[in-house]
């Protein structure tokens, strides 16, 4: 049997606001909006991974506070780290971590997305 990635899956209290958050900080691609009148879900492109984005139902409990099993965070490969902080500096993104210089080969950044999600910036050196 063969296995190979498809999605992320998300629920969010407004599916349309976190769709927008992502493709305004991280230049992700709209792909589809389902539901009418109300929108149930958002789908989009962020660097190649499809992500949806389902509206939550109302009284669904926010997520677990760090560290929690399951799915920890979300790792965005950027080029370079300096601008990207000051790109989510810019936007007034919450930043959870600042620059952390990991290794010599890879340095990152924590940040505070829609419904909680933590993402990272990250930021590998040519060696790895």
């Amino acid at each position: 049997m063969k296995y190979r990635y498809d999605h992320i899956h998300l629920r969010s209290s407004d599916a349309v606001a976190a769709a927008q958050f992502y493709v305004d900080i991280f230049d992700a691609r709209e792909i589809r909006r389902d539901g009418s009148p109300v929108v149930s879900r958002v789908t989009i492109s962020l660097g190649g991974v499809t992500i949806f984005i389902e509206q939550a139902p109302d009284g669904t409990t926010p997520p677990s506070v760090p560290p929690h099993l399951g799915i920890e965070h979300i790792g965005l490969a950027v080029d370079d780290i300096e601008a990207a902080y000051a790109h989510v500096r810019r936007h007034q993104v919450e930043i959870t971590s600042g620059i952390n210089d990991v290794n010599p080969n890879l340095r990152t950044i924590f940040i505070k997305g829609p419904d909680g999600v933590t993402i990272e910036l990250l930021q590998r050196s040519a060696s790895i």
